[in-house]
């Protein structure tokens, strides 16, 4: 089929189950850098063999939220072609590990992560790598304003999802500048759960009905909210962004491409269209998904695949072979 008949091609549901290797294949290459204290190590080998897995997957893709600018980062870079050129048109938004030091020291809720939507659908934050964010699962979609503050939020939850102020719990990264929201947080009646890395785990986790997590509040990551965007839609949560200069030359760059850091970002506003996938494998055990258990024969995986389209949420558990478990360890991998 000629690159111009498949220029208007939606991704399909099979696509799902080609992506979801990818992020497993990822998960099982940073799980034996788990506890070992090497965040780069354990990224670099994610990386190494999600693009090679991603090569194989039948799309022509273009990764919108990568590993970083091209001068920066060698594989998985903003720009690149991923993809075994054949299939539909796609943005990607990666990030191999979330959580790269919560792989590092052994700790919960690290995961690969994977996102496809639609070519010219994901939103370009210009090289402004911070946001201001609130997130929220469907029970409470439509009911937050990040322009509001502190308690109206908390109040405004807690009453969508029918629960007292003092039972609702908010994630926040453990940061020193989120002091400040932390004491409003509790000053509000709620509790609050502080988290040292990965907030598209938090942000996910606040949108699952059977997590002890209600929202996700601060400034963390903009890829990573882009990417949290991408689940939302698909499990019908909202979040919310505003732009995060970290200085005066961030902000001017965001000025001079066009960016107005007073505009609420909202799930549409981060990703469009009603085409859209998301996977995640755990690399460690977590709220959201438990992490790769290696055994004398290979390894299991077990991932979240979601479709905005259907709306379908799939836990998926998988066993690999121990030769395949090696492959991927010495990036030799042949699907």
């Amino acid at each position: 089929m000629s690159a111009d008949s498949t220029q208007f091609e939606a991704p399909d549901r099979n696509l799902a189950m080609e992506l979801v290797r990818v992020t497993e294949a990822a998960a099982l290459a940073a799980g034996r850098w788990v506890g070992k204290g090497d965040k780069n190590g354990g990224d670099g080998a994610a990386v190494d063999a999600m693009r090679q897995l991603l090569s194989t997957v039948s799309m022509r893709g273009v990764v919108v939220i990568g590993e970083g600018e091209k001068d920066e980062a060698p594989m998985l870079y903003n720009g690149e072609e991923v993809g075994n050129g054949e299939g539909p048109e796609v943005d990607v938004a990666v990030d191999p590990i979330d959580g790269t030091t919560l792989m590092a020291e052994g700790r919960p809720n690290s995961i690969a992560v994977l996102a496809v939507s639609e070519r010219g659908t994901m939103y370009d934050p210009s090289a402004v790598f911070y946001m201001e964010k609130i997130a929220v699962g469907p029970e409470a979609a439509g009911v937050i304003d990040i322009n509001a503050s502190v308690e109206f939020n908390v109040q405004a939850v807690a009453n969508a999802k029918g629960i007292e102020v003092a039972d609702l719990t908010v994630v926040v990264l453990d940061r020193e500048r989120h002091e400040g929201l932390i004491g409003e947080i509790r000053a509000a009646g709620a509790k609050v759960r502080l988290i040292s890395d990965g907030d598209v785990a938090g942000a996910i986790a606040a949108a699952q009905e059977e997590s002890s997590v209600d929202m996700l509040m601060g400034i963390g990551g903009t890829p990573e909210g882009i990417i949290t965007a991408v689940a939302m839609k698909c499990m019908g949560g909202e979040i919310q962004g505003k732009l995060w200069p970290r200085n005066a030359a961030e902000k001017q760059k965001a000025l001079d491409a066009g960016h107005d850091l007073d505009r609420v970002l909202k799930t549409e506003d981060l990703v469009s269209g009603e085409n859209m996938f998301f996977c995640a494998t755990g690399v460690t055990n977590g709220d959201m998904l438990r992490g790769v258990s290696y055994r004398a024969n290979g390894a299991t995986t077990r991932s979240l695949v979601m479709r905005s389209r259907s709306g379908t949420i799939r836990n998926i558990e998988g066993r690999h072979t121990r030769q395949k478990v090696a492959e991927i360890a010495q990036n030799t991998f042949q699907d």
